[in-house]
């Protein structure tokens, strides 16, 4: 049987959420991230949504950089932005609001993040069948959650995922298994899941730019130039994939950061705020389903943006915030001193992070 697969992708999610629960918000600019403090502010943008967008505010950006586009419109006459901080309890509960709805439609869904996912609608045999239940999906979501997606609908994950970003917000991109090659090739390789800004400059570099300047290279020279993800690479471009669209969406850590307003190496302050991260991650532990967790990871980020992580694999099993806590403070220990900071260098962010969940 032919394979028929669609992949959801809420527009602008967590902005789209807060701008849904608090109408004053409709038609302004809303930057979802750290606090901005007034340009000075140490984070990044989470999510913006389209109206922030237009002012160059994207996800990833330095909150500081989005206050300063912010204020730049305003001088201009526009709205400034609104700036909120992120409520991940509520955006994971609207997530399975939606999976809830799309469960309607299909039997087969891989919840691939908290505001996408991929449904296999192979059973519904012809494409023209499978835009209707893509269509009805965007429609219920829209009227119970009052919320937009894009889809995009293809022969296999790869194509789809890239089709749902073509037409955002609330587009569907249907591509047939014909057409899958002359969809692909006019599109820039960055496009193409897993080609991120380093190996994008090394192929400009080499002036390939679209996908189908990356598809001169034989399989054999692209295995060459980037080792065995370069075969992978290979298919990619071409949009072959095989891969299932799996029923389980695998948790695969829990975690918690913060930057400081000022970089740090007081040693009191950061233990102090590295106990404060662990209390957050174990009460998103306990609300979870997960039962125990064998990994503690701790990140730390220095001044001039070097960073690092240890982590440290426990005997067994544990539930308990005393080893959560004992554990990251032997991991961040080191960083006070030569072991693993020999030029004291002050700490900007940290991080803790709970792995191999069950």
């Amino acid at each position: 049987m032919e394979r028929i697969i669609a992949h959801l992708d809420m527009d602008a999610f967590f902005a789209s959420v807060e701008e849904r629960d608090n109408p004053r918000l409709k038609g302004w600019p809303i930057v979802i991230g750290s606090d901005p403090a007034e340009g000075h502010g140490r984070g990044v943008v989470s999510t913006a949504n389209y109206a922030a967008r237009e002012y160059g505010i994207r996800s990833a950006l330095p909150i500081s950089k989005a206050w300063q586009f912010s204020q730049k419109a305003k001088q201009e006459g526009k709205r400034e932005a609104v700036f909120l901080g992120v409520n991940m309890a509520k955006y994971s509960r609207a997530s399975q609001d939606i999976i809830a709805i799309v469960r309607k439609y299909s039997n087969t869904i891989e919840q691939a993040s908290v505001d996408e996912a991929y449904v296999d609608l192979s059973f519904a045999k012809t494409y023209d069948k499978a835009i209707e239940i893509c269509k009805a999906i965007k429609k219920e979501i829209f009227e119970i959650e009052r919320l937009t997606a894009s889809m995009g609908l293809g022969p296999n994950k790869l194509v789809a995922k890239i089709a749902s970003d073509m037409q955002k917000p609330n587009g569907l991109t249907v591509v047939l298994p014909e057409n899958v090659e002359n969809f692909l090739e006019p599109l820039s390789i960055r496009k193409i899941p897993g080609i991120g800004p380093k190996t994008e400059s090394f192929f400009n570099a080499q002036k390939i730019f679209l996908v189908k300047d990356l598809k001169k290279y034989s399989r054999e020279e692209m295995v060459e130039m980037l080792g065995k993800w370069g075969g992978d690479l290979y298919h990619k471009i071409r949009g072959i994939d095989d891969s299932e669209v799996t029923e389980e969406y695998e948790v695969k850590s829990i975690g918690e950061q913060e930057t400081f307003l000022e970089d740090s190496l007081d040693f009191k302050f950061v233990m102090e705020r590295l106990q404060a991260l662990c209390q957050g991650v174990f009460r998103s532990f306990k609300q979870s389903d997960f039962k125990s967790f064998k990994n503690v990871t701790v990140t730390v980020r220095f001044s001039g943006f070097e960073t690092k992580s240890r982590s440290h694999t426990i005997s067994k099993p544990s539930a308990t915030l005393t080893i959560l806590k004992g554990e990251a403070i032997k991991l961040l220990m080191p960083f006070f001193d030569a072991r693993e900071n020999p030029n004291r260098k002050k700490i900007r962010l940290i991080g803790v992070r709970i792995e191999k969940l069950h």
